[in-house]
């Protein structure tokens, strides 16, 4: 059985929420609800958009304790399940104004999948430049901070933080 993907921001809908599950390929094979996606650990989309000030700082979130996973970890990246039928460049902007008002258009910087024992995913990531004010909208983040790289390397070695966002824009972000 295929292991599932992260999610980070779209609403903890369970069966309400359906979520394309692909192949390898990005070719999509089924259609399920959330709950199954998670319970059956089922390959599918996501985006990870990371978010920097003209200062190069980071912005990175801890997730609210009700996550369905990685509840209270941190995360460099925005993000999410891209839902049913959407794409993912649509997914990368709902996902920055749902988590944090933001309102931009994410460029796309690499991607490719990742898979562990708690989710399978095929993941587009993004970077986008913003200086105003963010604001925790849908209840998925807990808590905001703009880190310069240095604390962030800090923070990476001593918090928790979520290793599908590492994995995946961890050579974006640090470097190869």
């Amino acid at each position: 059985m295929a292991p599932s993907c992260h999610t980070f921001s779209v609403a903890e809908g369970g069966d309400t929420e359906l979520v394309d599950i692909i192949d390898i390929d990005d070719r999509v094979i089924d259609t399920v609800p959330r709950s199954v996606m998670r319970r059956d650990v089922l390959r599918h989309r996501a985006v990870f958009i990371l978010v920097r000030d003209s200062a190069h700082r980071v912005l990175v979130h801890r997730r609210s304790e009700h996550k369905d996973i990685w509840a209270g970890w941190w995360d460099i990246a925005l993000g999410g399940v891209v839902a049913a039928g959407e794409s993912y460049d649509d997914a990368a902007r709902r996902e920055l104004w749902e988590e944090a008002g933001i309102r931009a258009e994410p460029m796309p910087v690499s991607g490719g999948p990742y898979c562990d024992t708690e989710v399978s995913l095929i993941g587009r990531c993004y970077e986008v430049r913003h200086d105003g004010e963010v604001e925790a909208r849908d209840g998925e983040v807990a808590e905001f901070r703009w880190v310069a790289s240095e604390e962030l390397r800090r923070m990476v070695a001593k918090e928790r933080f979520l290793p599908d966002s590492l994995a995946l824009l961890g050579p974006h972000l640090f470097g190869a």
